[in-house]
């Protein structure tokens, strides 16, 4: 079994946006996100479907370099050439923001939800998992970044 963590395309989906805006949103407050590509993950479930030994193994599976919501806005500046800044804001308050741009009510309050178990330490994993089953670092939040936004 694999559990996926957080992907990288969580955020990077909306990394145009965010640089318009000059403002990342959320309610993660100063959480670390160990995110990783969705890349990282495929191939992890490669290697596990031609592997004969998985028989009940479960993986709990993150990236490499956790970062907080205000370094992800620091590196979207970075790659953009734009100041973007975090905006962190209560729970309601974000689900709000969701919704006025048009996710549906149900999924916008997921996704603070999210953002609030991301403040108390829930989207964060140092261990490596899948590092070591794929055999090289996961991709950094800086790379998928930079292919976002070309």
């Amino acid at each position: 079994m694999l559990r996926n963590g957080w992907y990288s395309e969580n955020y990077t989906a909306s990394a145009k946006a965010s640089v318009e805006q000059d403002a990342v949103f959320g309610s993660a407050k100063q959480g670390r996100l160990s995110t990783a590509a969705g890349a990282d993950y495929a191939e992890a479930a490669a290697i596990v479907i031609q592997s004969d030994d998985q028989a009940g193994r479960v993986y709990e599976l993150a990236g490499d370099a956790a970062f907080t919501l205000d370094e992800y806005a620091s590196f979207l500046s970075a790659a953009s050439g734009e100041k973007v800044v975090y905006n962190d804001m209560p729970q309601g308050e974000f689900s709000s923001v969701l919704t006025s741009i048009g996710l549906p009510q149900g999924l916008a309050e997921v996704l603070a939800d999210s953002d609030v178990g991301a403040s108390k330490g829930g989207l964060f994993d140092d261990q490596r998992a899948l590092s070591a089953l794929i055999g090289h670092p996961t991709t950094p939040i800086q790379d998928s970044i930079r292919e976002a936004l070309t």
